[in-house]
C-alpha cells in the first residue's frame, strides 16, 4: 500500500512523518527505512529505523529513485515499511512524472508486501485524481 502526507510547506508533515516512522519501528516485525534528502532528520527518528540520505547515493529523477527503492525491497526481503520525506526534492516536481512513479511503487508495494508512505510538499489540489486509486492520503 502507498500513502501520501499531503500539504503545503510549514502544515507539519515532517513531524506527521516522523511519528509514523518511529510508531512503525514500535508495531513493526521486520525493518523499517527512512529516506530523507539530506541529513536532517538523525535525532528525530529512533534508531532502530534505517536512515538513508539520498544524497549519499546520488539518487536524482524518479526512474533513479524506483530503482533505488526496488533494489531495497530485493536486497532486504524483510523491509515493512518505507517513509520518504522531502519527495519531490528527491525525484522532481514533475507531476505526470510523480504520478507515474505512484502507480509503479503500488505495483511493488503489491509484490513486496511493504507499506510505502511519501511526504509531498503540494497542495492536495494540484495532483492528479489518478492517485487516490493507488495511494491513500493520511
Amino acid at each position: 500500500m502507498v500513502k501520501l502526507i499531503v500539504g503545503k510547506k510549514g502544515t507539519g508533515k515532517t513531524k506527521k512523518l516522523i511519528s509514523l516512522a518511529n510508531e512503525a519501528v514500535e508495531n513493526s516485525n521486520g525493518n523499517v527505512v527512512v529516506i530523507e534528502k539530506g541529513a536532517k532528520l538523525t535525532y528525530d527518528v529512533t534508531h532502530k529505523a534505517r536512515l538513508i540520505d539520498t544524497e549519499q547515493y546520488s539518487i536524482s529523477g524518479y526512474e533513479a529513485f524506483f530503482g533505488f527503492l526496488s533494489g531495497l525491497c530485493a536486497g532486504n526481503y524483510d523491509v515493512t515499511d518505507v517513509l520518504v520525506d522531502s519527495t519531490f526534492k528527491i525525484g522532481g516536481t514533475n507531476i505526470d512524472e510523480f504520478a507515474d512513479f505512484i502507480e509503479k511503487i503500488n505495483a511493488l508495494a503489491v509484490k513486496t508486501e511493504t507499506q510505502f508512505t511519501f511526504l509531498v510538499s503540494a497542495d492536495e489540489n494540484d495532483l492528479p485524481k489518478s492517485l487516490s486509486a493507488v495511494s491513500e492520503k493520511i
